[in-house]
C-alpha cells in the first residue's frame, strides 16, 4: 500500500470491539514474539527497554529494570503531573544507567499539555500560576524542560543510530478532560495523520484498537484510526503504548510488533516487569553514536 494512502473514518470508530470484530478475521493476529531480558546485548542491534503508565509509583519500587540500551516510556509517568511528581521522575531517569531516554507524555501528564484550561487543571489541583512561578525559579520556561534527562517527543521524532522513533501522546477522550485527549474519529485522526511514513518504531500513549486494549472485561478500547494509520500507512516496526493497564504484553499482526508496556496494573500497583526488543542498527551506524546523543532536541 502507498505511503499516501489516505485513511478513511471508520464507521464504528465509536465502537471499538464492533470494529475489531470486523477487522480481526482479514488479518493475523499472533501473541508474542516476547525476548527474554537474560539475552546478552550485542554490538550490531540496539536493546529497547520498554515501560508505560509508571505514575510515580516505578521510582520506588523494587521492580528490576533490565540492561540495555535506550529506555522508552509511553507516557503517564505520573499521576497529575504536578511539579514534584515530575521532578522525582525526572531524577529517576538520571539514576537510570541507559545512554538514551526516550519520553511521551500521556492523560495523566496534565502540566505537560500547554492548551489543557486552567478550569481542567483546576479540578485536579493545579494552578496555572504556580506552574509558571515554579518554572520561573528553575530559569525553565516550560514543563517539558524539567524532564532534563530525557528526550522528549511530543509529535515528533529522533533518529536514534539510524532508527528514527516517533512519539505522539494523544489518546481517544473519556468523559473527564484529561490531558491530550481527542474525541475520536476525525479529531484523533487529525492527530496521526501528522505521523511520517518513515518510522521504524512508533511510541504512542493510546493503543491501537486490537492490541493490548482490552479493558472492563472483554471489551477493546483501543483507537480504531490508530491502528488503521499503523497498518495501512506508516508500518512500523515496533509500536510501543501503554494506557490501558490490562493490555499488558506483546502481539503482532506478522509485521508490526505491539507492545502494551503498562508497568502498573489495574490497582496502580507497579508489578509489570519492562519489555525489551532488539533492532538491528541500519548500515553506516554504530552503537557508539548513542554517546554523543546531543539531548536537547
Amino acid at each position: 500500500m502507498s505511503g499516501k494512502e489516505k485513511i478513511e473514518i471508520d464507521e464504528d470508530t465509536e465502537m471499538p470491539s464492533r470494529a475489531w470484530e470486523g477487522i480481526r478475521v482479514h488479518q493475523q493476529y499472533i501473541k508474542g514474539p516476547h525476548l527474554d531480558p537474560s539475552t546478552p546485548i550485542t554490538e550490531d542491534k540496539i536493546r529497547f527497554v520498554c515501560i508505560s503508565d509508571t505514575h510515580g509509583k516505578i521510582e520506588r519500587s523494587p521492580l528490576c529494570m533490565p540492561p540495555g540500551d535506550v529506555l522508552l516510556h509511553a507516557g503517564d509517568f505520573t499521576m497529575r503531573g504536578q511539579m514534584k511528581e515530575i521532578e522525582k521522575f525526572d531524577s529517576y531517569l538520571g539514576y537510570l544507567p541507559y545512554k538514551v531516554k526516550v519520553v511521551i507524555a500521556g492523560n495523566h501528564d496534565l502540566t505537560l499539555d500547554d492548551d489543557l484550561s486552567q478550569l481542567n487543571m483546576e479540578s485536579f489541583g493545579i494552578s496555572k500560576s504556580d506552574i509558571k512561578t515554579h518554572l520561573k525559579s528553575k530559569g525553565i520556561k516550560s514543563v517539558k524542560q524539567m524532564l532534563s534527562h530525557a528526550v522528549y517527543l511530543q509529535d515528533s521524532s529522533v533518529s536514534i543510530c539510524g532508527i528514527k522513533i516517533y512519539g505522539s501522546p494523544w489518546s481517544p477522550r473519556h468523559v473527564t478532560r484529561m490531558g491530550f485527549q481527542c474525541h475520536r474519529g476525525q479529531e484523533i485522526k487529525k492527530c496521526w495523520d501528522q505521523m511520517p511514513s518513515d518510522i521504524d518504531i512508533l511510541i504512542s500513549h493510546t493503543p491501537p484498537c486490537g492490541h493490548g486494549d482490552i479493558s472492563g472485561g472483554d471489551n477493546n478500547s483501543g483507537c480504531v484510526e490508530l491502528l488503521n494509520t499503523v497498518q495501512k500507512r506508516v508500518k512500523p516496526k515496533y509500536h510501543v503504548f501503554g494506557h490501558i493497564h490490562e493490555g499488558y504484553g506483546v502481539t503482532s499482526d506478522g509485521y508490526t510488533v505491539f507492545i502494551n508496556a503498562s508497568i502498573c496494573n489495574k490497582k496502580y500497583q507497579a508489578t509489570n516487569p519492562p519489555i525489551v526488543f532488539d533492532y538491528a542498527i541500519p548500515e553506516g551506524h554504530n552503537k557508539e553514536e548513542l554517546l554523543y546523543m546531543d539531548k536537547d532536541f
